[in-house]
């Protein structure tokens, strides 16, 4: 799986290292709408686009950008969540329920772990993927057919370590697996066009690298 396969999405744009990648790029350019987490806005700039939406609390904006794009801040100053958080959570006020999310590693790893587990969160009430330079995190609350190209790697994580996970299609098949430590079911393979997962009730992030 290298494409959402949606024909239309916003994207959001958060804190961490900008995109180099052509994929999370090709996101970008493509996107319905792009917003921001307010640190983020000057990168995005600097790449020669800009921000339909500038969400957060605003430490990290410098006050040029801020009187630049006033007609675009959301302020929230909350302290209950992140930016990336306030920006989901804007979208979805927003009636944006396909989202693609890029930016959200890279730099600080409890920030990137942070926001990957989030994923888990967000998918309760939207589309969502992250992608990153090397590859796509998907989360699912259900068993589910995931696309993917013969020899891709795959890692799966469960947010819930009770949960059985069974595998089809995978060259390490999971058979009602407990994954109670995040390495457990890391770099396997998919064998097809697409393999599936079973599981009656957890929260499950697939990762998927380029190939």
């Amino acid at each position: 799986m290298n494409d959402f396969q949606i024909e239309s999405y916003n994207v959001i744009v958060a804190d961490g290292s900008f995109p180099q990648h052509d994929i999370p790029l090709g996101y970008l350019k493509n996107a319905n709408k792009i917003i921001c987490c307010d640190g983020s806005a000057q990168n995005l700039i600097l790449s020669g686009m800009h921000p339909d939406a500038i969400v957060g609390d605003m430490d990290s904006l410098n006050v040029d950008l801020v009187n630049r794009f006033a007609d675009r801040i959301y302020l929230d100053e909350s302290q209950d969540t992140n930016d990336l958080t306030k920006a989901v959570t804007w979208c979805s006020e927003m009636g944006y329920k396909n989202i693609v999310i890029v930016g959200a590693t890279g730099k600080r790893e409890d920030h990137t772990l942070g926001n990957i587990s989030l994923l888990a969160e967000y998918v309760r009430y939207m589309n969502v993927i992250m992608v990153t330079d090397t590859g796509i995190l998907q989360p699912f609350l259900k068993s589910s057919a995931i696309s993917s190209c013969p020899g891709q790697q795959v890692s799966i994580f469960s947010i819930d370590p009770e949960t059985e996970i069974t595998s089809f299609g995978l060259r390490y098949p999971l058979s009602r697996t407990k994954i109670k430590n995040w390495w457990f079911a890391t770099l396997n393979e998919a064998l097809g066009d697409s393999f599936s997962l079973e599981f009656n009730d957890g929260r499950v992030i697939v990762y998927l690298k380029f190939l």
